[in-house]
């Protein structure tokens, strides 16, 4: 197959979400079948336009999240050098520009957007063909995007990690989401990196509204956490807290399960702290 923007796009969809397909041949009639499952209609669009453009016949849109198609010729044209299945397929070798498109459809498929403000923001993506997934990494690698592959605990499946502000903005200028929600969750993540130090309220009722605002409560230790990549954003609600006899204990630094490192204030007896935080809007 002689590959341009459109059918790289085809192929990273097939090995993701895809299927290219024949039914047993023990049946009377035989069928193939061409496809892809995924329930944003977006990407169904997209799909069902560059293989018109490619292959000049246009699958149909299903209302149960599918763009399929039967078609003897395109399937053997498709399966003449590549496998689409979850631990056989490859990465073809491709132009840049090329890759482009295949990174692309294979990470709105397969892809996913982590965004904990101060805590982790990522690309994340799991995979059961590790060698595949080696093969995403160098590919990303062509576009300065690092990445981190660590097997996931008891299963035989890898996960593939974009971590850090630079590697997310290449990501995000070089290949990018066509899925919105994704797009949308990526722009937060990255531009949520732009305010690393918090302005911590110095009078009692702002500093106990901005613990409140950005602490989550743990009830079952009647405990409020402030967690933060910066460790002197704690050391400074610690520092105004004690003003106000408010005890708190910094930990940290903890690594999360992307091997990113933060901090976390703990402020115990919370119902003490809310209680308080009612009585200054009186």
């Amino acid at each position: 197959m002689k590959f341009d923007t459109n059918l790289a796009a085809i192929h990273g969809y097939l090995c993701s979400d895809g299927y290219v397909i024949k039914n047993p041949e023990t049946q009377k009639h035989v069928y193939y079948y061409i496809g892809l499952r995924n329930m944003n209609n977006t990407l169904l669009e997209d799909f069902q336009q560059k293989f018109r453009k490619v292959f000049g016949i246009q699958p149909i849109i299903t209302q149960d999240g599918r763009c399929k198609i039967q078609n003897k010729e395109i399937y053997e044209s498709l399966t003449k050098d590549f496998s689409y299945y979850s631990y056989e397929w490859k990465l073809p070798s491709l132009s840049k520009e090329n890759v482009k498109y295949w990174l692309r459809a294979f990470f709105d498929c397969e892809g996913w957007v982590e965004n904990q403000k101060g805590k982790s923001r990522l690309i994340g993506l799991d995979c059961c063909n590790i060698s595949g997934l080696y093969q995403v990494q160098s590919a990303l690698l062509r576009f300065n995007i690092k990445s981190n592959i660590k097997k996931r605990k008891g299963r035989r499946i890898w996960r593939l990690t974009i971590c850090h502000l630079n590697n997310l903005k290449r990501f995000h200028n070089s290949v990018g989401f066509l899925h919105p929600q994704k797009n949308q969750k990526l722009s937060i993540a990255i531009d949520s990196y732009k305010n690393y130090h918090w302005n911590v309220p110095k009078d009692k009722k702002g500093l106990l509204f901005f613990v409140a605002e950005k602490g989550r409560i743990r009830k079952t230790r009647n405990e409020i956490r402030l967690m933060s990549i910066k460790e002197s954003n704690l050391r400074n609600i610690k520092k105004a807290l004690k003003k106000y006899n408010v005890n708190s204990k910094i930990y940290g630094p903890w690594k999360n399960n992307t091997g990113s490192l933060y901090y976390c204030l703990i402020i115990n007896n919370y119902l003490e702290v809310l209680n308080g935080t009612k009585k200054w809007t009186t």
